[in-house]
């Protein structure tokens, strides 16, 4: 009786650890498990897999919409194949990449439908910040965090360096919040 119920001890564990990421459809990935609601279009880089430098566009809110968190531009990672990347920092992307604005306008034709059904529908999101702004006039005002307090939640372009990026891949895209490290959310993507 007891090895029955180390066994059913050791599957919850295992289920909770798994991240419970939602594939949307579309380029589109989702998770509500976590204190930071999660979601991430990937359609630009599943589209320009061979690109120096991949687009995600992350869409971040508070779960308890009575609580509020701040992620820092360091806070977020890509880990791909048990390695952690860090996004390159706005001058190094404007120095060696100059598809930023093609990136914008294909998105904007590409940008994914599925996440409309998720969790990000109920959310505000201000689109007057952002990791990276495109480099052009009106362009959001780039900031190195992103908060998020009740219903308003911040989206923004994560660029990283494709380390080999190949069709079927999986990665995760990873957020820590500021002020408190341990309060951490994350979601798998699937390059299909």
């Amino acid at each position: 009786m007891k090895a029955l119920r180390l066994a059913f001890v050791l599957v919850i564990l295992c289920v909770a650890a798994y991240p419970q990421t939602q594939d949307l459809g579309n380029g589109a990935f989702a998770n509500e498990k976590g204190p930071i609601l999660m979601a991430v279009d990937a359609t630009q880089a599943i589209v320009d897999m061979k690109s120096p430098y991949s687009l995600f566009i992350l869409y971040l809110a508070a779960k308890d919409q009575n609580k509020d968190y701040l992620v820092a531009r360091n806070d977020v990672t890509m880990v791909y194949n048990g390695t952690e990347y860090k996004m390159p920092s706005v001058k190094e992307l404007r120095e060696k990449y100059s598809g930023e604005i093609r990136d914008v306008d294909l998105y904007s034709r590409l940008a994914a439908g599925g996440l409309v059904s998720s969790w990000i529908r109920v959310y505000d999101f201000s689109r007057r910040t952002d990791f990276f702004p495109a480099f052009r006039p009106g362009a959001p005002i780039p900031v190195d965090e992103g908060s998020m307090t009740g219903s308003i939640g911040f989206r923004t372009k994560c660029y990283f360096k494709n380390p080999g990026f190949q069709k079927g891949d999986t990665l995760t895209i990873k957020v820590r919040d500021k002020k408190k490290p341990e309060i951490t959310s994350e979601v798998e993507v699937t390059l299909k």
